[in-house]
């Protein structure tokens, strides 16, 4: 069952050097809080998995958490190229970063196979181009129909992080609105910890809305405002200047530096 902690103390228990991590959020409940611990704690060598590796992970990238991208979109929505990301594939700085490359359709079933406990998930797709020669995919053939498809590796994160609007005071978490691969992302991971807005006595009945419950997670972590600068349906929106202003924050090594220590390595977890 789920333990109601700090955010400090879940990272602290829950992620180590070297761990396979997704923080997972498709468009809005962004886990940025639980980023911005990560590199409190100075998490080093993680393979980190996201579908849309934005801000958050040029965050981690440029303070040297990485040291592998699984993924299958990374930057900046709406602006530009996340110039941290770059900057480690182009010229290693801090620290090299090895790359996994897939596509929307092939993370979420590899996803989707870890939920269940599968070894690889199955799908039409990887043809035509050639992404299949620099990545893990491979094919396989229907029993039934003889049809040749892509089979991708099962995704079974280490931790798994995602951020929701609420729990109540047994750990089950209340998430809405776009819901991404959060689920997945819970299921398929071995140890998990959602951060969320606030703790209330009850969940009620939102329409579209889905519960994670408590024995799928290992810790809840109150988290007020834990998506900025992406948004949480029905508490806050997405702070669309602030993705402008990171493209200059993040364009040069110092000024991000700098804007890390200001604003992440100095400030308090909530």
């Amino acid at each position: 069952m789920a333990e109601i902690v700090t955010l400090a103390e879940a990272v602290r228990e829950l992620v180590h050097d070297g761990d396979t991590v997704a923080l997972e959020g498709f468009t809005h409940l962004i886990p940025h809080a639980a980023g911005h611990e990560l590199v409190r704690q100075r998490r080093r060598e993680l393979t980190l998995i996201r579908m849309t590796p934005d801000i958050v992970y040029d965050q981690l990238i440029g303070m040297g958490a990485a040291r592998k991208l699984v993924f299958s979109w990374g930057g900046n929505p709406g602006v530009g190229s996340l110039h941290r990301l770059r900057d480690a594939v182009e010229h290693g700085w801090p620290v090299p970063l090895e790359l996994e490359e897939h596509s929307h359709a092939g993370m979420a079933a590899a996803y989707v196979a870890g939920a269940a406990n599968l070894p690889f998930g199955v799908l039409r797709g990887y043809a035509g181009n050639d992404l299949v020669e620099r990545t893990r995919v491979a094919t396989v053939t229907c029993p039934f129909t003889g049809e040749e498809l892509a089979a991708v590796r099962a995704l079974r994160p280490d931790v798994g992080v995602v951020h929701a609007q609420r729990a109540d005071r047994h750990g089950n978490v209340q998430v809405w609105g776009i819901t991404g691969v959060q689920k997945e992302t819970v299921l398929a991971s071995r140890r998990s910890l959602a951060t969320v807005e606030e703790i209330v006595d009850e969940l009620d009945e939102r329409p579209g809305a889905i519960v994670l419950p408590s024995w799928v997670l290992d810790a809840v972590a109150v988290a007020p405002g834990g998506a900025r600068p992406s948004y949480a349906h029905g508490y806050y929106d997405r702070d669309n200047e602030f993705y402008v202003a990171w493209d200059a924050i993040s364009r040069e090594r110092d000024a991000f530096a700098d804007w890390m220590q200001r604003h992440v390595l100095e400030a308090v977890a909530a």
